[in-house]
């Protein structure tokens, strides 16, 4: 784990998910961050919606996780895990521009404002994805990464995980029934070039009862698989999602 004196996050409320906390992948990538391991594959499990401009500390758990918390509760835990399930499927990125038409977030949109997936950010404050089906229980979206995601190489490993949340989220039927992550794994195989063309797949696998279980994959325009996840979403009344005090 990484062993320094002064681990914290803080979430700039840019990086949103429901208006009061942050994007669940977003938040994923960060405290993935603190586990050691350069191809380390990370599980992240949020325990309450993660607040934002708020300092969380990094601290070791007895049981080698990483806990996150807040001043008034756990947010989050990480650990190293296995592989993340098998990545679905490439879809080509013409397909995956065409499939934005198809987009359900369009018509409603239970967080119009995430980071990731609302239409109501602006083209380089946002990622706006646009997971549009492109067969059941599955969504293609087309992303090119804008400039103010880069890192030394690259895009920073924080936006790859939070571009691969919500299409998952979107294979399911998220804007009828509004759902938030619950946990998710990621394998970073290497981040995309800013401006390249990037394709992200959202399948879903299955549900049961307020729990579904989701696949997503990022994709060069030539099919190279640069990341994939999978993750666990909870079925939420969207008014009731607010970080503890808040």
């Amino acid at each position: 784990m990484n062993s320094s004196n002064d681990r914290a996050i803080v979430v700039d409320p840019r990086f949103c998910g429901p208006p009061r906390s942050a994007n669940g992948g977003y938040l994923a990538g960060r405290l993935a961050a603190f586990v050691d391991g350069a191809d380390a594959v990370v599980e992240v499990t949020l325990r309450s919606p993660p607040p934002l401009g708020v300092r969380l500390e990094v601290s070791d758990a007895d049981n080698g996780e990483l806990a996150l918390r807040s001043p008034q509760t756990l947010v989050a835990q990480a650990k190293l895990c296995g592989i993340p399930a098998d990545a679905p499927a490439p879809v080509a990125f013409d397909e995956a521009v065409e499939a934005a038409e198809r987009y359900a977030g369009r018509r409603h949109h239970p967080f119009p404002t995430c980071f990731v997936c609302g239409l109501d950010r602006a083209r380089g404050d946002g990622l706006r994805l646009q997971p549009g089906s492109v067969a059941p229980s599955r969504v293609a979206a087309a992303w090119q990464p804008h400039e103010s995601l880069r890192a030394s190489s690259g895009v920073a490993a924080e936006f790859v995980w939070s571009a691969l949340d919500c299409p998952g989220g979107w294979a399911t039927d998220i804007d009828s029934r509004p759902m938030v992550l619950g946990r998710m794994s990621a394998r970073l195989v290497r981040p995309p070039e800013i401006g390249e063309p990037c394709v992200v797949v959202g399948q879903l696998e299955g549900t049961d009862g307020r729990k579904a279980f989701t696949t997503s994959a990022l994709y060069s325009a030539d099919a190279e698989l640069l990341a994939h996840a999978q993750a666990t979403w909870l079925a939420i009344d969207p008014a009731a999602v607010r970080p503890v005090g808040v």
